[in-house]
């Protein structure tokens, strides 16, 4: 958007200017349906073939609090929310004061005159534009909801300053609120249509998007932790147990609300230990379940975890990190979760962890956990996030006749059945699901305990050996299958910045920026955290610096949680860390400035 212009003289028609995209910052307190105005954005640049992402804060307090939804909408690719709005949309005095320096120096302060009170030294720098909206809200509705309004009101006068699809926003206000009392939704569109025609002085400036490309391609528009839960759903899982805690709790009410209508259930549990156990019932008896939490109650799960690694039992855990240790900032982002995830238990126990990096990857990266869990009979990690899980973008509707898949249980009569076969040169542990007959009367037990290869518990120091080799041998199966990941930009040059998780984007747009500074640097991210790919280090090779981001604490030696798995993998002294634990994803020029100082 520009940056500067002549505000025109009374009765002047303002400038309309096209812009690629814009960066939108709305800002109040929790109980002003911040994040409903941010979404009705993203989702209409979702249903007009836009990219869009957005990011979020929450208070943690149960009373509220300040609050900030940042939407970004573009023609062309989108990699983050981006790191200085265009607008700003506030609604009080310390939302002016606290998210200013967020704006675009020339950007357009849109607030709320009834309530906000604009500094006097800031009014050069930006462009002050007040509509007194708490008021205009009341006087909208008639003043029996006094100001509950005013986020469907200031979503009017965005759409008027941004001519956006009042249609399609219609209809999206009507979807949200059809199912409440029709008084609901006739408020909130008297509200939408009184902010559309409100006729803001001041403005001098409207804004056009420019036309994306049309693909014809239908798209969808969700948050990481809606996607997740779909995409449990497409693989095949019909069975989920789980306990609230933020910010798992989305994903465990969307998979009780929608898995009956395919004939499975979720069960909110007494507690964590409960819903982990059951959870390896269902696995036990034949098709993979699902479980999940944020990092207080994955440690309450570890024990049982412990045993999923020992029976060799699939299950799938999805971990939403937040910001710890304890209780910690539960609305905030953060991935210090991976030590847990990797390493979490006593003895060795093995498992799988997959990092999801956008929105969409989430969908998909469910599906892979799902079928990784069955071929490898083994738990497995979803580390999502905070950040990733309350995001919302737009993707390619999938191809459910291609994705979706019935995972329901071979019942099928065997001769004989040793699960824990080690002969098997893969090292893969492979259930029957109770009630399967075996011709020969010998029928395997699962246990925690140590193991013969039917299962019977045993003490004997050899067979532990080698079950500890098995159960190793099948995740360096994995690892072999696993696809190399690809470098963003060139194969070689000065600094490699490595990433995982939500990070993806920021990463890839400092990259960019960096290039064009003249920088030779590239990136690349890892999904697949445990086991690693093979390989890398062939990757790594070709730089002269490896340097990880992740938003964790450097720890006792300065690396993060993924550069010590990577320093302790490779021993390579290349191999640098930048982290940090804010509570808030990276900013593009955050993670160039602090690599740059670093590597210089």
């Amino acid at each position: 958007m520009s940056e500067s212009a002549v505000v025109p003289t009374s009765g002047q028609t303002p400038k309309i200017s096209t812009v690629q995209e814009a960066i939108i910052r709305i800002a109040g307190d929790s109980q002003d349906g911040i994040q409903a105005i941010g979404g009705f954005l993203a989702r209409l640049a979702g249903r007009s073939e836009q990219e869009v992402m957005t990011f979020m804060t929450i208070p943690s307090t149960i009373s509220g609090g300040p609050s900030i939804f940042q939407v970004r909408i573009g023609s062309g690719e989108v990699l983050s929310a981006g790191d200085e709005a265009d607008v700003l949309l506030c609604f009080y005095d310390h939302s002016y004061a606290n998210h200013i320096s967020s704006l675009k120096r020339g950007g357009i302060v849109l607030y709320d005159s009834d309530h906000v009170t604009p500094k006097e030294d800031l009014l050069g720098a930006y462009h002050h534009v007040g509509v007194p909206i708490s008021s205009l809200t009341v006087e909208a509705i008639g003043g029996t909801g006094r100001d509950k309004g005013k986020n469907i009101y200031s979503l009017g006068l965005l759409a008027k300053m941004f001519d956006l699809n009042v249609a399609k926003l219609t209809k999206l206000i009507e979807e949200r609120f059809g199912g409440k009392d029709p008084t609901v939704v006739q408020n909130a569109l008297a509200c939408f249509n009184s902010g559309y025609g409100h006729q803001v002085q001041g403005l001098w400036e409207t804004f056009q998007f420019q036309h994306a490309a049309q693909s014809g391609a239908a798209q969808v528009v969700m948050s990481g932790n809606e996607a997740l839960a779909y995409g449990l759903i497409a693989a095949g899982v019909r069975f989920g147990a789980g306990y609230p805690i933020t910010p798992w709790s989305d994903i465990m009410e969307l998979l009780r609300r929608d898995l009956p209508k395919y004939g499975g259930m979720f069960v909110q549990t007494e507690d964590e230990i409960a819903a982990i156990s059951m959870a390896l019932g269902s696995s036990y008896a034949g098709r993979v379940a699902v479980t999940g939490s944020s990092g207080p109650g994955i440690s309450l799960k570890t024990e049982a975890i412990g045993w999923a690694s020992m029976a060799e039992m699939p299950v799938v855990i999805v971990d939403v990190q937040r910001g710890g240790p304890s209780t910690g900032m539960p609305t905030n982002v953060e991935q210090s979760d991976l030590n847990i995830a990797v390493f979490g238990g006593h003895g060795d126990s093995p498992r799988v962890v997959l990092a999801p990096s956008s929105v969409e990857d989430c969908f998909y990266t469910a599906i892979e956990a799902v079928n990784i869990a069955r071929k490898y009979s083994t738990p497995v990690f979803i580390l999502s996030d905070q950040g990733i899980a309350s995001r919302i973008e737009a993707f390619a509707y999938p191809d459910l006749e291609k994705v979706c898949q019935d995972i329901s249980p071979d019942l099928s009569a065997v001769a004989e059945h040793k699960p824990y076969d080690l002969a098997a040169a893969d090292g893969v542990t492979r259930h029957l699901a109770p009630g399967t007959r075996v011709a020969s009367g010998k029928y395997p037990v699962v246990t925690g305990l140590e193991h013969d290869e039917l299962g019977h518990p045993t003490g004997s120091g050899k067979l532990h050996t080698q079950m500890n080799a098995k159960r190793r041998r099948k995740l360096q199966k994995l690892a072999e299958e696993l696809p190399a990941p690809q470098v963003y930009g060139a194969s070689e040059g000065r600094v490699l910045l490595v990433s995982w998780g939500s990070s993806k984007g920021p990463i890839e747009e400092a990259v960019k920026l960096g290039r064009k500074q003249g920088e030779a640097i590239s990136a690349l991210h890892l999904k697949h955290l445990n086991p690693l790919p093979n390989g890398l280090e062939k990757i790594f090779s070709g730089f002269t610096k490896i340097v990880v981001v992740e938003m964790n604490d450097e720890g006792l030696y300065g690396y993060g949680q993924l550069g010590a798995v990577l320093r302790a993998r490779y021993c390579d002294p290349r191999i640098l860390g930048v982290t940090k634990t804010d509570g808030l994803p990276w900013k593009v020029s955050e993670i160039l400035q602090r690599v740059l100082i670093l590597t210089k």
